[in-house]
């Protein structure tokens, strides 16, 4: 089984958590992915930061400003990925960015550094499904996995196209937006992820606007993963370098909502 296989394979729900490389500094970023793994992430999602980051909201946004204004540069991202998968071997780890940064030298190029540094899945917000022949077959060819974004709007006609060739997980924006505060009524989520999970054997991971336990706790009661982002990055912002012992606490805090969001149910 691949790496990402086995995280969604555990007896609980799988926690992924994103951060952004670079912030605040690259120095830093190691020592703030470990962090995560000790609080009990499942699945890590290291952003490459961008200039235009439109998916995102304030609190990403800013550490993407942050990140480049430190000098953070591609081989910096691929030295931090090859440094986690040294330190550990068994978690995956995704690079989730933009078009941009990822195909500037050519997807065959952007594929094998992320092979050789160990990276196991690829989300890329600003390439659709429609232009999969951009960066999927690389990937692909490369062992390395296109996971896919569903949103509130991708209807039953459209659903096959963003399965298709998509592999790792399916990452499901639960809101109409940006990352950041805003979450979607729990009724809501419940709806589309029973939709989804009918369409496709890969797991649902649900992301944008998770913040607390509960709410982590109440979405992993019907999903494959919880996706937490912003809330991690602010505590990033509040700490800069001394982030680490806070990310962790907060981590675990989330880790045991999810582990025991269906024991509550059983």
């Amino acid at each position: 089984m691949s790496r990402l296989a086995t995280a969604f394979a555990k007896d609980h729900p799988a926690l992924v958590t994103f951060v952004t490389a670079g912030d605040p500094h690259v120095a830093a970023t190691p020592a703030i992915l470990d962090a995560l793994v000790a609080g009990g992430a499942d699945v890590i999602e290291l952003g490459m930061p961008f200039t235009d980051p439109m998916a995102d909201g304030p609190a990403i946004q800013a550490a993407n400003i942050r990140s480049l204004a430190g000098g953070t540069t591609t081989a910096d991202i691929l030295a931090i990925a090859r440094g986690f998968r040294d330190r550990h071997p068994h978690v995956p780890l995704v690079l989730m960015g933009y078009a941009n940064p990822m195909l500037r030298r050519g997807p065959g190029w952007f594929a094998k550094a992320l092979q050789d540094a160990g990276v196991d899945g690829v989300i890329c917000v600003d390439v659709p499904p429609e232009e999969d022949d951009a960066l999927g077959p690389a990937l692909r060819d490369a062992g390395i996995a296109p996971i896919r974004l569903a949103t509130p709007t991708t209807d039953a006609a459209r659903l096959p196209q963003v399965l298709d060739g998509a592999s790792g997980f399916l990452y499901y924006v639960s809101v109409a937006g940006i990352t950041g505060k805003q979450q979607a009524e729990q009724a809501s989520i419940d709806e589309a992820v029973a939709r989804l999970k009918a369409a496709t054997d890969l797991p649902v991971a649900v992301g944008f606007g998770v913040r607390t336990p509960e709410q982590a706790a109440s979405i992993a009661r019907i999903a494959d993963g919880v996706v937490v982002g912003s809330a991690i990055v602010e505590i990033i912002a509040a700490h800069g370098a001394d982030a680490p012992a806070a990310v962790t606490t907060y981590i675990r805090s989330l880790a045991d909502a999810v582990a025991s969001a269906r024991k509550v149910t059983a």
